[in-house]
């Protein structure tokens, strides 16, 4: 019954994050079919991931004093109700009422992954039986990224893009309330100590997860932008096989016992995730062999990711977990967006597949970053009871 339960509970936070998925490009296209403008669309997109990255560690530490229930409720009812706002805003609507509203989706974004992931220490309190269940999450993630985007532009196509905006809202209500009701989220109780009111980046160690996770972000947003700029019309195939291929990393870390359990093995991970991506130099030209590469490529995504989150239990303060989290999810988007800008500036000034190389750079960079300042296997903290 207990393992019934939890599968209910992972399910509906895979639910609960599909939505967040297809927000920038749902949003991307809407706003460009409303005002015929690819540059005020760009914008509303921008300023949606520059609120999602301040609004995720604020939520973060408001769940972490006053527990998941509230916040989620609250947060997913504010957020799916934006994007239905937007859905149903007329073309010509001024371009600052867009930005306010989708500065408002990303500061009220739910934050289902951090909590299912302060959750995964109460449910599985083993330390191999953890890592495992991070990986799953690393997983379940990617899932989301790779089917998302596709599910909306295709239901934009068909029934249009405000009917999949209202969609993604009315999902996104539903199933964070399926999460934020379940017997795990609301028992689970913030740790009352005097730490847990500092910053999760009052710890060293979160502050090297932290810079970690922004080269690993670079890694992202670098190929993104070289895959674009050097494939032609197999962008889409590449980036998809990509997708693809971390999510097979998921599922055979989970398999394999979850990612790495100290910092030398943290840095072997990161040192793959970057010579993989740097090898895409070479195939840039050839897309049968690109295919192949940058599948194996993205196979160290989802690893990665879950080797970062078991590393939350030991690196973050007593009582900030559900923040620390947060934190990492916007390292990584800090990084994507630095390697967009930079992975562009590189394709006008070297060519398309110096990208790649940036990318490569940053995750040899990320290596050694966590093999000089992490060490030791992750002691796991006191979880707090359901």
């Amino acid at each position: 019954m207990k393992d019934d339960r939890e599968d209910m509970l992972f399910s509906a936070s895979v639910v609960a994050r599909l939505p967040l998925a297809t927000f920038s490009i749902g949003l991307l296209v809407h706003v460009e079919q409303l005002s015929g403008s690819y540059t005020a669309a760009g914008a509303v997109a921008g300023a949606l991931a520059v609120a999602q990255g301040a609004g995720g560690p604020l939520l973060g530490r408001l769940v972490d004093r006053r527990g998941q229930t509230v916040v989620l409720l609250s947060s997913a009812t504010v957020a799916g109700a934006g994007l239905i706002a937007v859905a149903m805003m007329p073309a010509g609507t001024p371009l600052p009422a867009l930005l306010a509203l989708a500065a408002l989706i990303g500061l009220a974004t739910p934050p289902v992954g951090a909590c299912m992931r302060t959750l995964i220490p109460v449910l599985r309190p083993g330390a191999d039986s953890r890592r495992r269940a991070y990986a799953a999450d690393a997983a379940a993630t990617e899932l989301t990224w790779v089917s998302g985007p596709p599910l909306a532009l295709g239901l934009g196509a068909l029934a249009g893009t405000g009917t999949a905006l209202t969609a993604a809202g009315m999902i996104l209500i539903a199933a964070t309330a399926l999460f934020a009701s379940s017997r795990a989220s609301r028992g689970w109780q913030p740790t009352r100590t005097r730490r847990a009111r500092v910053s999760a980046l009052a710890s060293p160690d979160m502050r090297t997860l932290v810079t970690v996770m922004i080269g690993v972000g670079v890694v992202f947003g670098a190929t993104e932008v070289a895959v674009t700029a050097s494939a032609g019309p197999a962008a889409g195939l590449l980036l998809g096989l990509w997708g693809a291929g971390s999510l097979a990393g998921g599922v055979a870390a989970t398999r394999l016992g979850g990612g790495a359990t100290d910092g030398r093995r943290f840095a072997l991970l990161l040192a793959a995730l970057g010579v993989g991506h740097l090898l895409l130099v070479a195939a840039s030209a050839r897309v049968i062999v690109a295919a192949a590469l940058i599948a194996v490529a993205g196979s160290m995504i989802a690893p990665v990711l879950a080797s970062s989150y078991a590393m939350v239990d030991s690196a973050a303060p007593a009582g900030t977990a559900t923040e620390a989290f947060a934190w990492l999810a916007t390292a990584t988007a800090i990084g994507t967006a630095g390697g967009a800008a930079a992975g562009g500036a590189l394709a006008d000034l070297a060519g398309p597949a110096s990208g790649f190389v940036l990318a490569g750079a940053a995750g040899l960079v990320a290596a050694v970053v966590a093999v000089t300042r992490i060490s030791g296997s992750p002691a796991p903290q006191p979880a707090a009871a359901v």
